[in-house]
């Protein structure tokens, strides 16, 4: 229990649970409704140069989230169980990725709402790197 009061210790822990409730929601999201995002997607980028390449990038997203969301979950019970945050860590470097990945896009579809989101995320992942 002493771990509790440790600051250092709640930042990891809540940086890792954050981004496991972030990416695994999307990731799993996309996985079990594949085909509404990519009708949703195809019609988002539908005028950008990235109209010809929407499945292969959600592929990718999609993995890279789930493996974002995998790595932040197992490092929080990693970190509760056995004091090693080593995996939230990894869950951070690829939430970074992904959201570096999503926000290449949303620019080149020109959605900056959705885009000026994603700053808000990567903000909460480049806090989560201080901990660590």
């Amino acid at each position: 229990m002493e771990n509790l009061q440790n600051m250092e210790f709640i930042g990891q822990l809540s940086i890792g649970i954050f981004l496991s409730i972030v990416f695994l929601q999307s990731g799993l999201d996309k996985v079990f409704d594949w085909k509404g995002n990519l009708s949703w997607l195809r019609g988002h980028f539908k005028d950008s140069l990235l109209s010809n390449l929407v499945t292969p990038m959600l592929a990718v997203v999609t993995i890279m989230e789930v493996a974002t969301g995998a790595f932040a979950i197992c490092g929080s019970f990693c970190l509760l169980f056995c004091n090693d945050g080593g995996c939230i860590y990894i869950g951070i470097l690829l939430s970074l990725a992904s959201l570096l990945m999503l926000l290449f896009g949303q620019r080149m579809a020109k959605d900056y709402d959705g885009a000026r989101t994603l700053v808000i995320y990567f903000g909460v992942s480049l806090i989560g790197l201080l901990f660590f």
